[in-house]
């Protein structure tokens, strides 16, 4: 018989590049709601979890009887992590390394817009006025990568490319990193936030995580440093990070994630004090939809011959602690 396979977020299997190709490998079902999850996983082998911010697995968990891997189409897992599913025997992995160079460029993009001055040129040109003035220079100036998986690295990357230096906090320090030299602890955040010009922060959401960002965080930082969180809003206690715009006590900030999404028309973040608002876009492309299911049809056929699987993610870290490729 033919494994099931069971693809959360899509009511067609049309929604998902290529999955049409596993017709004659699997039964696919499609569940695009928590009440058509709970009604199709019972027989499923394997879940393709598509939308990868909805929480609707956890929903439907009690109906969990034959599942042995999951592949969450996303790089954050937070959605999916909960302590039935991490105390399970089934096989996790994620869609790391689709987003890095995207959501890398996304920064440094962000990082020029603030230092060459962008938001007010477009602005000053909306009312059609000629208002010179002095931009920054990108070189030179330092950022702090707060997260060292394959996405911050991709970013670290690429800010040195442009001569900027790159200090990264990781869950311990040291030393012979083949990117950065010295990793250090997340102990050792607010020693390392006075120094920087840009904090760039991509940590997973974990329990440990939660709210890493908050007031003594803010004030820790120069006047003239900006905030960029391309992780998930839940790191950040939002409040802490309005009140240090509004007050100058950062010089900006640049948001791609929030609490809550999407950001509600009457949020104060859509006229904060020289923040950049992102709707949760940085890592997505044209074709990243058919880069991620080329991953996971990869996957697929890795499990079917019983070879170890791509991107498997430590449930109990909640993420894929170490870059595994194919060869």
């Amino acid at each position: 018989m033919k494994p099931v396979l069971l693809v959360q977020g899509v009511k067609h299997i049309d929604e998902v590049p290529r999955l049409a190709e596993l017709r004659d490998q699997a039964e696919i079902r499609c569940a695009s709601s928590a009440e058509d999850l709970r009604t199709m996983l019972p027989g499923a082998e394997v879940m393709l979890g598509w939308n990868f911010r909805a929480a609707s697995l956890r929903e439907a968990w009690s109906a969990v009887d034959s599942l042995r891997w999951i592949h969450w189409a996303g790089a954050g897992v937070d959605a999916a992590m909960f302590d039935e599913l991490v105390a399970s025997d089934i096989q996790f992995t994620n869609a790391r390394g689709v987003f890095d160079q995207p959501m890398a460029e996304w920064v440094l993009g962000m990082i020029i817009a603030f230092a060459k001055g962008f938001p007010e040129t477009l602005a000053c040109q909306a009312r059609g006025e000629w208002q010179h003035r002095l931009s920054e220079q990108v070189a030179g100036k330092r950022a702090l990568v707060v997260g060292v998986g394959s996405i911050g690295r991709a970013v670290g990357r690429l800010l040195k490319a442009v001569d900027m230096e790159v200090e990264v906090v990781g869950r311990s320090a040291r030393d012979g990193d083949p990117d950065f030299g010295h990793v250090f602890a997340i102990e050792e955040l607010p020693a390392c936030l006075p120094r920087v010009d840009y904090v760039v922060l991509i940590t997973p959401l974990t329990e440990q995580t939660r709210g890493l960002f908050a007031a003594n965080e803010f004030a820790a930082m120069k006047p003239q440093a900006r905030f960029i969180n391309i992780g998930r809003g839940a790191l950040v206690v939002e409040d802490a990070l309005l009140s240090a715009l509004q007050a100058g006590g950062i010089a900006g900030a640049a948001l791609d994630v929030f609490v809550e999404e999407p950001l509600p028309p009457q949020s104060p973040f859509w006229t904060a004090p020289n923040c950049l608002v992102s709707p949760h876009m940085s890592g997505d492309y044209a074709e990243f939809e058919t880069t991620m299911a080329a991953q996971f049809i990869e996957n697929w056929r890795r499990y079917l011959a019983g070879e170890a699987l791509l991107n498997r993610v430590d449930k109990r870290l909640g993420f894929a602690e170490k870059i595994t490729t194919g060869s």
